[in-house]
């Protein structure tokens, strides 16, 4: 009788995807990766992936009433510029009858203003709200936000299975989006912290974390914390947090008072390891 690793095996051979496998075999998306995560699908398989994505979400968009006065550019192939803008959208983002991302960071902002012009090539209503100081950035564009629907939800079950690259994006979204720095010398406290309420989300994180050697550990039922000298050095080197994502001085639990960096944070805590 066959092993459960050498089954996984032989199906990923056969072109099957990680759901597939997952959906014949009844385990888990952890122990099914662990045996497959190194065995790539045929490039033949991931356009056929992409294209039924992109029939599914122009009949979606066709069915609707109305034609879009201002058209969108929609894709079928993922490249790490637009895994990076869908899981924005997914992380700090609504996805409804409009496509909108919500930060106080100017720079992320900016980013995702950048991506969208990659689909679609008209500016967004801007909201400033002054007491919190977080900016939205609104598309109003029913066909295009129905497109990014079915591509969030492809992207959440594709990305263990695009390269290194594109799960680096991810990543980034990740921990620009949901992630803060908890560095407490007082208390002994280093560790990078990300949140979500959705685990099967969190789950994921923790297994392309593990795809660039970084331990990290599930906390209670919407967290994923790195802690650890060697696993912090090997965030900053793979993934970091990007230029321009700073702490909120303001909040009334804030340490530090300051308007930090994340990344310097990160750099403080460090190099406050004991040698």
């Amino acid at each position: 009788m066959k092993s459960f690793k050498q089954i996984c095996i032989d199906l990923r051979r056969k072109d099957h995807t990680l759901n597939e496998i997952i959906e014949i075999t009844g385990r888990s998306k952890t122990t099914v990766y662990y045996h497959i995560k190194d065995i790539a699908l045929s490039e033949e398989k991931r356009k056929q992936i992409s294209e039924n994505s992109r029939r599914l979400a122009i009949g979606v968009a066709s069915s609707r009433r109305g034609i879009a006065l201002r058209p969108f550019q929609p894709f079928d192939k993922w490249t790490p510029e637009l895994v990076l803008l869908t899981a924005h959208m997914v992380f700090d983002g609504e996805i409804s009858k409009t496509c909108a991302y919500n930060n106080r960071s100017s720079a992320l902002i900016g980013r995702f203003v950048m991506l969208m012009k990659q689909v679609y090539s008209f500016p967004p209503k801007r909201y400033l709200n002054s007491v919190t100081g977080v900016i939205k950035v609104c598309y109003n564009n029913v066909a295009m936000a129905n497109f990014f629907k079915l591509k969030s939800n492809e992207l959440l079950s594709c990305i263990p299975e695009l390269p290194t690259s594109y799960q680096r994006e991810f990543l980034r979204a990740f921990f620009d989006d949901e992630g803060c720095m908890d560095f407490r010398t007082i208390k002994n406290k280093r560790s990078i912290r990300g949140y979500q309420n959705d685990v099967t989300i969190l789950r994921t994180v923790e297994l392309l974390l593990k795809n660039f050697d970084i331990d990290s550990k599930l906390q209670g039922r919407n967290e994923v914390v790195i802690s650890g000298k060697e696993n912090l050095i090997r965030f900053r080197d793979e993934i970091n947090f990007s230029k321009g994502v700073r702490i909120n001085p303001n909040r009334t639990n804030s340490l530090w008072k300051k308007n930090l960096e994340k990344r310097k944070l990160l750099d403080m805590a460090i190099a406050s390891f004991k040698k």
